[in-house]
């Protein structure tokens, strides 16, 4: 299994999502990805690397909690793109962990792996199809 992802943004203001390869046709000279990539798009090769993912979930984790009213969680919900497990192999509890690191030991953890995560990429940003990510939902009571 390749570990090369596409960066694509639609225009050079844009944040990037990624778009994970899902087939290669060498006799049609064609490439599947998982989501759309519009005509013009800017669009770049990536390589994916262990340790940015492991922070990549820490710091989604990060985001997950701030902006709460300062209520610890009580339920963590992480959904983690299929592609980042296949990268990850052995090492997908340590995603886990640096979740787990950030919110605590107090919340119940939970989730799936998904093709695709639908989430905006920052706060009050238009949400947005994502590939090779971990989004996570937080819940408290007050």
């Amino acid at each position: 299994r390749r570990s090369s992802d596409l960066s694509m943004r639609t225009d050079s203001d844009t944040t990037p999502v990624v778009r994970t390869i899902l087939a290669i046709d060498e006799n049609a000279q064609s490439l599947t990805f998982a989501g759309d990539i519009p005509e013009g798009a800017y669009v770049r090769l990536m390589k994916a690397n262990f340790d940015r993912l492991i922070d990549g979930a820490e710091e989604a984790a990060k985001v997950s909690v701030t902006g709460s009213d300062g209520s610890v969680p009580e339920l963590a919900i992480l959904i983690s793109c299929v592609g980042r497990k296949l990268v990850l192999k052995q090492m997908v509890e340590e995603e886990v962990e640096a979740v787990q690191t950030v919110i605590g030991e107090k919340p119940i953890i939970t989730g799936f792996y998904s093709y695709g995560e639908i989430a905006p990429f920052m706060k009050e940003a238009k949400c947005e199809l994502h590939n090779q990510t971990m989004t996570i939902t937080t819940f408290s009571e007050n």
